[in-house]
């Protein structure tokens, strides 16, 4: 008898090994999970994909805990490093940093993705290591900044090397503290959201197939065969998704992040939200 069930349970844990352990997905998601599962199949690009309703919880991720360079997605991270700064007293957004404001450096920042403003900011808070330092108090797991940009952009071309990357699904878990959280003050929250919604750069990313008016709060990341997009989508009814869509490699990049978008958003506006169901609390 015990050797029945042994071979039994050997044969069930290879089985589970065998599936394609592609996407994860909330049970009311299943049929977007299929639907990205086919779209993802069709592309040449490495492709990493988390997003979770920041209302219901309800999530979803296709090789959500695969590293990717975070190339400019990572300026989200400066410019909330430096917020919670502004928030403790310790720096001001008017305070002057190489002749310019930090709120104007940080406009450039997220709206228009200046690499040099974005190094000032990083150098005013003492380095790379002084954000890291950030996210590791905040409990971040899974993204890693150890460059500024400059560095970064100098350094030979790995789009598979692990320094200064994050995973999809940490990406969305650093979106949705940012926005539901107690990391940031409620003012510190809206001048990070206000800018990301005015973000000049992958018009034909994130927001390209999206209904005209939809509300996006995003930044963009680019580098030589990296197209990367991350933010906030609100559907319809209020609700909002915090969405990280990573791509290397492959062919036509900014087209596969449209339609994964896209996918995403009929996706989560598909899904019947009772009035029982509990919203995800402020923790940090």
């Amino acid at each position: 008898m015990i050797v029945r069930l042994t071979k039994f349970f050997l044969f069930f844990v290879a089985l589970c090994v065998a599936q394609p352990l592609f996407a994860a997905a909330s049970p009311s998601l299943v049929a977007l999970e299929q639907q990205l599962n086919y779209l993802m199949a069709s592309k040449s690009a490495d492709v990493g994909i988390a997003a979770m309703d920041l209302t219901t919880g309800e999530s979803i991720s296709v090789k959500g805990e695969t590293p990717f360079p975070m190339a400019s997605t990572v300026k989200i991270a400066v410019a909330a490093a430096y917020l919670d700064q502004v928030d403790h007293g310790r720096r001001s957004l008017y305070d002057t940093i190489g002749k310019e404001r930090a709120r104007d450096l940080m406009a450039k920042m997220l709206i228009h993705s200046d690499n040099r403003a974005t190094d000032k900011l990083i150098y005013d808070l003492g380095g790379p290591r002084a954000v890291q330092q950030w996210l590791d108090f905040h409990g971040f797991k899974n993204i890693r900044i150890d460059r500024n940009i400059a560095q970064l952009l100098k350094d030979p071309r790995d789009l598979w090397d692990r320094r200064d990357s994050s995973t999809p699904l940490a990406m969305v878990e650093l979106l949705r503290r940012l926005d539901r959280g107690n990391i940031l003050s409620p003012s510190s929250r809206g001048v990070l959201l206000n800018f990301m919604a005015q973000c000049k750069t992958g018009k034909n990313r994130m927001k390209a197939l999206l209904p005209e008016g939809t509300l996006v709060e995003h930044k963009t990341g680019t580098l030589n065969g990296l197209s990367d997009d991350v933010g906030f989508i609100t559907m319809p009814d209020g609700r909002r998704v915090a969405i990280a869509i990573f791509t290397r490699g492959g062919a036509d990049r900014p087209r596969t992040i449209a339609e994964a978008a896209r996918a995403l958003y009929d996706g989560f506006r598909s899904v019947v939200t009772w009035s029982f169901r509990p919203p995800i609390t402020a923790t940090q």
